[in-house]
């Protein structure tokens, strides 16, 4: 039987195997592996993206094992970061986490950030510098921003979202002092309204139907 199967198979076998290359010596790598520094902005280029990283390896050398899915930053042959892999070219993922703190000594860089809209990480974070943009200066906005950020970062991020977002539902005025003295006294605000949809009856469409066909 697999004679009778393969007989018709040998000529289109022989064709494959005159074109065959021989196997690798040694087994393929599942990831490029690439040695970049961390630049002064606490990022580095992989594949033609930008990553950051912690700011306290800025200066460093790592190296950068690129997967399918993911993109693994190792220092002293420690596995120090795993990111989310970028697809395409010309694209960057900035983690808040790791610019704030050279964000906090330098607010004025915060109005120029390249990657500012990365530093908003929930849209209650985007509209609470709105906000503070129309009642102060850009520069008291921003370092009063930026120490809103510095909380999230170094405390609780969901924390900080549930105070916004109490603030902004009251029209409270917001600031950095009153948003972590909320925060600190644990004035927790009410849970998000629940929208509950009825649940729908089909039938209500077939007796639609037949009234189109009635008329």
């Amino acid at each position: 039987m697999f004679d009778q199967l393969n007989s018709g198979r040998t000529r289109r076998l022989a064709e494959e195997q005159a074109v065959l290359r021989r196997l690798p010596g040694q087994r393929l790598d599942a990831c490029k592996k690439q040695l970049v520094k961390v630049g002064p902005g606490s990022t580095i280029s992989v594949g033609h993206n930008i990553y950051s990283v912690a700011s306290r390896l800025i200066g460093q050398q790592v190296e950068a094992r690129l997967y399918m899915d993911h993109l693994e930053i190792r220092h002293g042959g420690t596995c120090v970061e795993k990111l989310p892999r970028l697809r395409g070219e010309g694209k960057h993922a900035i983690n808040y986490r790791h610019v704030i703190d050279s964000l906090v000594r330098k607010p004025g860089a915060f109005e120029n950030y390249r990657y500012r809209d990365d530093l908003f990480p929930t849209t209650r974070f985007r509209v609470t510098y709105d906000n503070l943009e129309k009642s102060h200066a850009a520069s008291v906005a921003a370092k009063q921003y930026l120490n809103i950020l510095y909380l999230a970062a170094r405390e609780n991020e969901a924390g900080v979202d549930d105070v916004l977002r109490l603030m902004i539902e009251q029209g409270a005025e917001i600031s950095d002092q009153e948003v972590e003295r909320r925060f600190r006294t644990n004035q927790l605000p009410p849970a998000v309204t629940e929208v509950h949809v009825e649940e729908l009856d089909l039938k209500r469409y077939d007796e639609l139907l037949e009234e189109v066909a009635s008329c």
